[in-house]
């Protein structure tokens, strides 16, 4: 399989958030800044955006937003890479969805599971029915050439691999779908131990791309970090590029130093609770002035005053600059 020669699979991937004003309506102004940031020379040129990703709120957006949205990263990224994220309620209403991103110059695609019947999203038992998922990305395929295809695996929770895909489908998938490039971790930490190992050792071509940044540091030291896939570049861009930096180059004590001074307590406190992490993403980018607004799209539930005044806290003990939050 080819690969767009603007893109690299194994880059540090930042599901953007997605920006809504006031009156509900996407401000492409942020988004565009957003996406120029992550592009800027002083953060090392490893950084790509995904636009319509999960923790964008996808399935908020119209077709009609989702094409905006990849028209101004296109136009921010001015020819570099960006990844649009994909997904349907059927796999012909996600291949179509494939489609216009591709013709709206997207390098790569971020492959979301299918929503809808429980059959297929909660209950659904990835051990014995990988063929579910198989044929959701086989027909997205058809319609993507030889574009590679980052995996955000979430599916029903079960002991052995928290949210994520088990083993039996991420081994049915590599092996049918060749365009499958990296695969997000979505997994508890036994389950991302195994599927790392696999990924290693079965399908080294496929970028390992931890999602949960509060194990970063532990993904780095076991070799099973490749790349990177999350919203926490959102609200903690240049402690996370130096910690990550540091490990890269070997420089192991400042690594632990950048990760105990105040890193890994404000990952810790986004990713204690999962029912509040995209909602907390967004109050992070606020406080860090990327977004002018926290307010996420109804059903998600609004910020609390109590978050907002934690991750302040956190934020600036990791050393991150932010804004005044009177009135919010």
């Amino acid at each position: 399989m080819s690969q767009s020669p603007s893109y690299d699979p194994h880059s540090l991937h930042v599901t953007l958030v997605t920006p809504f004003g006031e009156d509900g309506r996407v401000v492409h102004s942020e988004l565009g800044g957003m996406v120029r940031e992550l592009y800027a020379p002083h953060n090392g040129g490893n950084l790509v955006p995904i636009i319509n990703a999960e923790a964008g709120e996808f399935y908020t957006l119209s077709q009609d937003e989702r094409h905006a949205n990849l028209v101004t990263a296109r136009e921010a990224t001015e020819g570099r890479a960006f990844v649009a994220g994909v997904s349907g309620i059927t796999s012909a209403e996600a291949a179509a969805c494939a489609r216009r991103a591709l013709a709206d110059g997207a390098s790569g695609l971020f492959i979301l599971p299918p929503f809808g019947s429980s059959d297929i999203s909660t209950a659904w038992n990835g051990v014995t029915y990988p063929e579910v998922m198989v044929n959701y990305l086989r027909a997205i395929a058809a319609e993507a050439g030889d574009t590679p295809f980052v995996i955000h695996p979430s599916g029903s929770r079960t002991p052995e691999y928290g949210l994520g895909w088990p083993l039996e489908t991420v081994r049915a998938v590599i092996d049918a779908v060749p365009n499958v490039a990296g695969w997000k971790m979505t997994y508890s930490y036994e389950g991302f131990r195994r599927v790392a190992r696999f990924l290693r050792e079965s399908a080294p071509h496929v970028a390992i791309l931890p999602s949960s940044a509060v194990r970063y540091h532990e993904n780095l030291a076991n070799d099973q970090f490749d790349g990177a896939c999350s919203g926490s570049f959102c609200y903690s861009l240049s402690p996370m590029l130096a910690h990550i930096s540091a490990w890269r180059r070997g420089d192991f004590p400042e690594a632990l130093r950048i990760w105990k001074s105040g890193l890994a307590k404000l990952h810790e406190y986004v990713y204690s609770d999962y029912a509040r992490l995209h909602t907390r993403y967004k109050v992070g980018a606020y406080l860090c002035g990327a977004i002018s607004s926290p307010l996420l799209r109804d059903p998600f539930p609004a910020p609390t005053a109590a978050e907002t005044e934690t991750m302040t806290t956190l934020l600036e003990g990791a050393g991150i600059p932010v804004r005044a939050t009177a009135g919010v």
